[in-house]
């Protein structure tokens, strides 16, 4: 499997004046076979045009989309021989570096002092009074023993 390493380059914008080439599409096509061949010259291969969006400001506060035409290049990265390849007497190393010291234990929680936990009520309501016996099922009171409070 290769790897590649991949650069981007703007597109030419027009074309170059050139004694003998006549029309707009010739200046640019010369122009874009220019970027390509000296791209060629430092081992980039042209892969292909990408148009892509890019926002731009416009005036002091505002905001525009503009569309931009990059020239992608790719090249084959040489690649080194893996480790167990070179050296099979080698474990393979962790991605991230192995901290030096082991992690902290946490912290235990400490117990709360009897002040500050809850004691229990004297209230009527918190006592259980008020709610039906387990082996019945709760009813609204009627509406006689509503208004005698």
């Amino acid at each position: 499997m290769k790897n590649y390493e991949y650069t981007v380059i703007p597109a030419p914008e027009r074309g170059e004046r050139i004694k003998g080439l006549k029309t707009p599409g010739e200046r640019y096509a010369h122009s874009l076979s220019g970027e390509i061949n000296r791209m060629a010259a430092d081992g980039w291969e042209y892969l292909r045009v990408e148009t892509l969006p890019s926002e731009e400001r416009s005036g002091l506060t505002g905001r525009q989309t503009v569309y931009l035409n990059l020239l992608v290049f790719r090249r084959a990265v040489a690649q080194l021989a893996s480790p167990a390849s070179a050296r099979p007497d080698m474990a393979p190393q962790p991605e991230y570096p192995v901290a030096a010291t082991p992690p902290a234990q946490p912290e235990p929680v400490p117990a709360l002092p009897d002040a500050a936990a809850p004691q229990p009520s004297s209230h009527p309501q918190a006592s259980g009074i008020n709610r039906p016996a387990d082996d019945q099922p709760a009813a609204p009171p009627s509406p006689r023993e509503r208004g005698k409070k």
